[in-house]
């Protein structure tokens, strides 16, 4: 007989490690919770009507940039507009709003990668988050195209790829089921010569060291999924507290149930009550 999960506190992101398929694990409370067994089981989510700051710890009755309170989100570095908008970093303008934090967060090795989630798609993340970020994203394939030295540098080239490819995920799109394979070097390639201009005038800008091509192998992911939805209905916990159904798959930050589909990241910081049985 398989025993009863029985949890309760403040959630994060779901943590998943590379594997085949991802292993992941829910963070709520004080305990990372193994979730290979979920699968197949009817899953109970309620919101309790709690939320806690992320970093403060304070009750805020919102959650502001996935888990922070407004003073927070206000004060914050992580919080400021050139985290969704690398290319419109001011630390060189001395007007950070946390100058440490930046040195540690910003001014280190990016890397700008291609992935394949609901589609090709462009992205840019810390050296330090591979494979973190491609799995959090729900990409099947990805494939790293080139290192650089600050987060404001990955931004600036991201800007030039970006006109030749999206560099948002479709989330329906993701949900409904596993992409169509890309040649991800032929679409570096072809990319990579679509902004060789500005690519080379960024290399004189900053260095050469700075932007450098990376010769890697593309990355296969696969995801505990026993059904696709071929509509994917998303739950809000903020206007229906209870979410209760089979789970039929983890892919990203998303909760496959039969009933709905669940974001978790969205509700970091949130109390949650987990039960699965």
């Amino acid at each position: 007989m398989i025993e009863p999960i029985q949890g309760q506190g403040s959630v994060s992101k779901l943590v998943g490690v590379h594997d085949s398929p991802v292993r992941y694990s829910l963070p709520i409370g004080d305990h990372l919770v193994p979730m290979d067994e979920w699968l197949g089981r009817t899953v109970r989510l309620e919101s309790l009507g709690l939320i806690h700051c992320s970093h403060c710890g304070r009750r805020t009755k919102k959650s502001y940039s996935q888990g922070y309170c407004y003073p927070c989100m206000t004060k914050l570095a992580r919080c400021d507009t050139c985290i969704m908008s690398p290319e419109k970093c001011h630390y060189h303008l001395g007007t950070c709003r946390e100058p440490v934090w930046g040195e540690q967060f910003c001014m280190t090795d990016h890397i700008v990668y291609l992935a394949n989630s609901s589609g090709l798609k462009v992205g840019i993340t810390r050296a330090s988050q591979i494979p973190t970020r491609w799995i959090d994203q729900g990409a099947s394939q990805a494939l790293p195209i080139l290192r650089v030295a600050t987060r404001q540098q990955s931004g600036l080239v991201e800007d030039l790829l970006r006109a030749q490819v999206a560099d948002k995920t479709n989330w329906r799109a993701l949900l409904r089921g596993v992409p169509d394979p890309v040649d991800m070097l032929a679409a570096r390639d072809r990319l990579l010569e679509g902004a060789q201009e500005g690519i080379l005038a960024l290399q004189e800008r900053f260095g050469l060291q700075a932007i450098q091509p990376l010769d890697a192998d593309v990355v296969d992911i696969t995801y505990p999924v026993l059904e696709y939805s071929t509509k994917p209905q998303s739950v809000n916990l903020d206007k229906q507290p209870v979410l209760e159904g089979t789970l039929l798959g983890i892919k990203g930050q998303y909760l496959l149930l039969d009933t709905g589909v669940i974001n978790i990241r969205k509700y970091t910081s949130y109390t949650l009550s987990v039960s699965v049985y």
